[in-house]
């Protein structure tokens, strides 16, 4: 059990990884905007019958959430528009790369304060070195 969720987020890294490029190619023929919309509107169509056939949640529930929970679809959004943007232009790995990056500083951020609801995990010397490394793994990917 102690190995099942990172599998799982390496899975989820490799859908990513796949998602990004599927999505690059797509944004070329159909355009950037257009791309990310159709890229949303099945991964809700595919959520919309997961919901009926598996979900046991409230859907209704969601009027009363705070309001800045919501803002999850928003960032998922802005995130498929700049792969779908990006990918052409600089390939799957260096976009991913600065995905990555950007995902661990805000990560780090988030966890040191407990942002959002989360439990605190202060930054330590390691994960700033880690921070540090991701810097130069980001510069080195987009050197020519």
């Amino acid at each position: 059990m102690k190995l099942l969720f990172p599998l799982l987020a390496l899975i989820g890294g490799i859908a990513v990884a796949i998602q990004s490029q599927v999505n690059g190619n797509l944004g070329r023929n159909v355009g950037v905007i257009e791309a990310s919309f159709i890229s949303f509107l099945i991964g809700t169509l595919a959520l919309f019958f997961a919901v009926i056939f598996f979900g046991n949640g409230n859907l209704l529930a969601v009027a009363s959430v705070p309001k800045w929970q919501l803002l999850g679809g928003l960032m998922g959004a802005v995130y498929v528009l700049i792969l779908v943007f990006s990918v052409p232009k600089i390939g799957v790995a260096a976009a991913l790369a600065g995905i990555i990056a950007g995902q661990m500083i805000m990560g780090a951020v988030i966890d040191h304060f407990g942002l959002f609801g989360g439990e605190r995990f202060p930054v330590d010397a390691k994960k700033l070195i880690a921070i540090v490394l991701l810097f130069v793994s980001l510069y080195l990917f987009n050197q020519k």
